[in-house]
């Protein structure tokens, strides 16, 4: 690898991680601008695109979710839902493990929730919940429960 592509490849790294991070912080904020859900939902897609040109599946399946979380938050439920199924599908695909998939059914039961689709709904959440157990790493275990507990609210 020349030092020009090292230096692309950290550059489109760094970038996706600011954004994801700045995606964060903005969702985290109360009282959001007009321009800042703009910028929210930009900074999501941003993010996801520096992940596709140096990324790994797991990238892109947390990137997908944060482009749901993103749309869900801002009511858009169909955009949530095509994302949260990316997200699914590729964490099914690479075989990432419970975390992951129990986020990708945790985005689509966010997304059929906000469409008014019950039964689906309650479908990926349980499945989400089944698989908060097989999680081995407790702090991401935790995460993921809460999750699952504020949407079962």
């Amino acid at each position: 690898m020349t030092d020009e592509i090292a230096l692309e490849a950290a550059t489109h790294r760094q970038l996706a991680i600011e954004l994801f991070n700045r995606t964060w912080e903005l969702l985290d904020k109360d009282n959001r601008t007009d321009g800042e859900d703009a910028e929210m939902l930009t900074a999501a897609f941003a993010s996801r695109y520096h992940w596709c040109q140096v990324g790994e599946p797991k990238n892109f399946s947390v990137s997908d979710w944060q482009i749901s979380r993103v749309a869900a938050v801002l009511g858009n439920p169909d955009l949530a839902e095509e994302y949260g199924r990316r997200a699914l599908e590729v964490a099914a695909k690479a075989d990432l493990g419970p975390f992951y998939l129990g986020y990708g059914h945790e985005a689509l039961a966010r997304a059929a929730e906000l469409a008014g689709n019950r039964d689906d709904a309650r479908q990926h959440l349980a499945s989400a919940t089944e698989l908060v157990e097989q999680v081995v790493d407790a702090s991401a275990r935790e995460l993921l429960a809460a999750d699952l507990a504020e949407l079962d609210r």
